[in-house]
């Protein structure tokens, strides 16, 4: 797609048609994708196709399943991980540990987490390292994309001042920047890297031009040059923000529909037969992108002295969940006279989203958190999450099968969609008086006591 000179000049980004480097890489790069976790596998294998591609990651242990064709994201599976790392002379994907092994690329895709504090404020750092490990590698010519989730302007007031210190190049003449935000979502088979619609940008029109046709030679869905790398930062941002409020919203419905004694998805379903409603569910609100991302534009909307309200009422409504689910759990039990104080409790799932391993940022810990406060004992069962990573996360002992669970819970909570639950004996497992409260409205309502 042609670069529309116009577009870059509020940003003081003027046309340099001397940079020939750019035009040569056109026409074979050597791609190194930082980082190799949901977003940077995915990417690396799909560039592998068609691309020498190395993948770098600082886990060692990693690495070394990469190597051996498993994934433990569940993202590729091993004849697509095998199928990427088989080289040829010009294309496949090599993986390491070893930073030095990505010297001869001249494309850096940088595609680390961007968490937030116990503050939720942003944590910068992994990205700020990872810029320090391509600046000590950059080349004249070199072309570094970021992915990562930030806020407007990280790219070039935080990564680029990395870069030049690391390199002793000058920006936009030496190297050139651009900012092409994931949209990977994990767990899903269907809307995969290749099959979502891919935002570009670059830091002169024709780096822009360069990383807009790079990704539209692997993007099937095709993609949409954005008129700066401000813009593309601000998009990715407010995808999630959107997103993240209107479930705020539901989730707010769905507290006052149980004061009324209204069944929430019944409401939900009569509204959207309207052509034009937005149809969002009520839930836990997790991961590392909805759960995460408004935290970001918030912060850069304080520092130019503006408080988001919106934003961060939104946020605080889905924070608050799991609290509210176990307390009404626990009404339900003291309704029922269930045995509270000593009680057992299942909760059925671990993860942040159906169908998927990935644990960070769960809220499911928050209802087992508040249920605790209660002296029940938790029972959790997953068969997705590995037992590992729960317990160093979260310190639980992860439950994976169904013959490990005891017969008389006093209440069970259906807090992840899982596909194997959909067989869930809940009479089997059951105590009498018991409570079973659906945090997702996956089972059918005969057997459920309480839902959102």
């Amino acid at each position: 797609m042609p670069i529309d000179e116009k577009n870059f000049k509020n940003n003081g980004i003027k046309s340099n048609n001397s940079i020939p480097s750019i035009h040569k890489m056109k026409q074979n790069p050597t791609i190194a994708i930082i980082g190799l976790g949901y977003v940077g596998l995915p990417l690396a294998a799909a560039f592998a196709e068609k691309y020498k591609v190395i993948g770098f990651d600082i886990n060692s242990e990693r690495i070394k399943q990469l190597q051996q064709g498993l994934d433990s994201t569940l993202e590729l599976s091993s004849e697509e991980l095998i199928k990427a790392l088989t080289q040829s002379e010009a294309t496949g994907l090599i993986v390491t540990d070893d930073a030095s092994k990505m010297a001869e690329a001249t494309v850096f895709i940088v595609t680390v987490p961007t968490p937030t504090n116990k503050y939720n404020q942003p944590v910068l750092t992994p990205l700020q390292k990872a810029s320090e490990t391509v600046g000590k590698l950059l080349k004249k010519g070199d072309v570094v994309i970021y992915e990562s989730t930030v806020y407007p302007g990280v790219t070039e007031d935080i990564c680029v001042p990395i870069l030049e210190e690391y390199s002793n190049f000058k920006f936009n003449k030496d190297f050139y920047a651009g900012y092409s935000p994931e949209r990977i979502n994990p767990g899903d088979k269907q809307h995969t890297v290749t099959k979502i619609l891919k935002v570009t940008s670059g830091s002169t029109p024709e780096a822009a031009e360069y990383i807009d046709q790079l990704y539209a030679s692997i993007i099937t869905a095709g993609t949409h040059l954005a008129p700066s790398i401000k813009v593309a930062e601000a998009a990715k941002v407010i995808e999630n923000s959107q997103r993240d409020i209107n479930i705020a919203f539901v989730n707010e419905l769905s507290k006052i529909f149980r004061l009324l004694d209204i069944d929430t998805q019944d409401v939900l379903e009569a509204a959207g037969t309207k052509w034009n409603f937005l149809k969002f569910t009520p839930g836990l609100v997790g991961g590392h992108c909805i759960g995460v991302d408004p935290y970001y534009l918030a912060q850069k909307a304080q520092e130019e002295g503006y408080n988001p309200e919106i934003i961060l009422a939104g946020r605080r409504m889905n924070d608050g969940m799991g609290n509210y689910v176990a307390q009404e759990v626990v009404k339900l039990m003291i309704q029922r006279e269930c045995k509270v104080k000593g009680g057992h409790v299942l909760v059925m799932g671990i993860t942040f989203k159906e169908n998927c391993p990935d644990i960070r940022n769960s809220k499911v810990i928050d209802v087992i958190e508040e249920l605790r406060k209660y002296n029940l004992n938790i029972d959790v069962y997953d068969p997705w999450a590995k037992a590992t990573e729960v317990s160093n996360e979260f310190g639980l002992r992860l439950l994976s099968e169904e013959g490990q669970l005891k017969k008389n819970y006093e209440a069970i909570i259906l807090a992840v969609g899982h596909r194997e639950f959909s067989d869930f004996n809940v009479e089997k497992h059951r105590a009498s008086p018991s409570v079973v409260f659906d945090v997702k409205s996956f089972f059918p309502k005969t057997l459920v006591d309480g839902c959102l």
